[in-house]
């Protein structure tokens, strides 16, 4: 049985150098000092995988080691990724850190227990010649008070899935990372109270100058349908910011509809009595790795969104 610190096969190569050569010309480079890289990324059911480079039909899961040599060559182009959708077993997310190397690094949550947290963990990969973890590392849970007080102001239930924050420092300047995952639910007003709460949470937190830091960047799967719907207004309706370059509509989330919202990176910025974040933001985007991983093997974008994903990578990167 191959394993991931094997030779590839020369077809594997080929599609990695590809690869490799399109994230070059797509991706800002690392500047020593000057930039910061910072993305998320809904990775598909990302737990198990199958040891072979190349699985087979009847394999489950489709995930092989082809897939997370792609993988872990796009988490690779950025300073600290956000990955949701990790699952109870991490055998892949454990050979992705194999083949980034030592200077990577990794802190997760533990797993959401009941159905409705689908089993999942948040995690986050950073370079640690790049970034490093500040001292805070926890989970948002919903205070007794907004329970007791049922209103539109408040979430009156526990995240189904608790957003993890974590706080690194990159040159001198210390920024705190939410991650989340909105429940999807039935329909699209199910994911209003999550989304108002965790809006109302980063709003308290920011106004507080006696927390931790008020450097905030929430990111990752919102579950917002489209630009300007009750979830899109929700989500912005306690200051947060999203620049226009990242509502772009050509900044697509979903490999599978271009109209779909679901993934962002957001941060205060002066809006609404909140404190400006101290990064200013360069540019930003997604990347399409359709046509450019697994390539030559004649997939369809159902059977690419299981060895990779159904959602694109989101970044931004900002100015140190």
């Amino acid at each position: 049985m191959p394993t991931i610190d094997n030779i590839p096969p020369t077809d594997v190569q080929k599609n990695i150098e590809l690869l490799k050569d399109d994230l070059d010309n797509k991706i800002p480079s690392k500047k020593l000092d000057e930039n910061l890289l910072i993305a998320s990324w809904n990775i598909r059911a990302f737990g198990n995988l199958t040891r072979k480079w190349v699985s087979d039909d009847d394999d489950s899961p489709k995930r092989d080691l082809h897939a997370i040599l792609c993988i872990a060559e796009i988490i690779k182009r950025f300073d600290v990724i956000a990955i949701q959708e990790v699952k109870a077993n991490i055998r892949a997310l454990r050979d992705t850190l194999k083949i980034l190397g030592n200077n990577w690094s990794l802190i997760l949550s533990d797993v959401n227990k009941g159905d409705s947290g689908n089993g999942e963990r948040m995690a986050y990969l950073f370079d640690t010649r790049r970034v490093q973890m500040s001292g805070l590392a926890g989970e948002l849970v919903v205070p007794n008070e907004w329970v007791k007080t049922a209103s539109q102001e408040a979430l009156t239930e526990q995240f189904v899935r608790t957003p993890y924050a974590v706080s690194f420092k990159s040159n001198h300047q210390t920024f705190i990372l939410i991650t989340l995952h909105i429940l999807y639910g039935k329909k699209s007003s199910d994911r209003v109270n999550e989304l108002k709460g965790i809006a109302k949470w980063l709003a308290d937190w920011a106004k507080d100058i006696n927390a931790y830091h008020q450097n905030l960047i929430a990111l990752g799967d919102f579950n917002i349908d489209k630009r300007g719907d009750i979830l899109d207004q929700t989500f912005f309706s306690e200051g947060l910011y999203v620049p226009p370059q990242l509502q772009n509509e050509n900044v697509t989330r979903s490999i599978f509809n271009e109209t779909k919202y679901y993934d962002q990176i957001a941060w205060f910025n002066g809006l609404e009595n909140q404190p400006k974040l101290s990064m200013e933001f360069i540019k930003g985007g997604n990347y399409d790795f359709v046509g450019k991983a697994l390539v030559n093997r004649d997939l369809s974008k159902l059977s690419l969104s299981y060895h990779i994903s159904d959602h694109y990578p989101l970044w931004a990167e900002f100015e140190l």
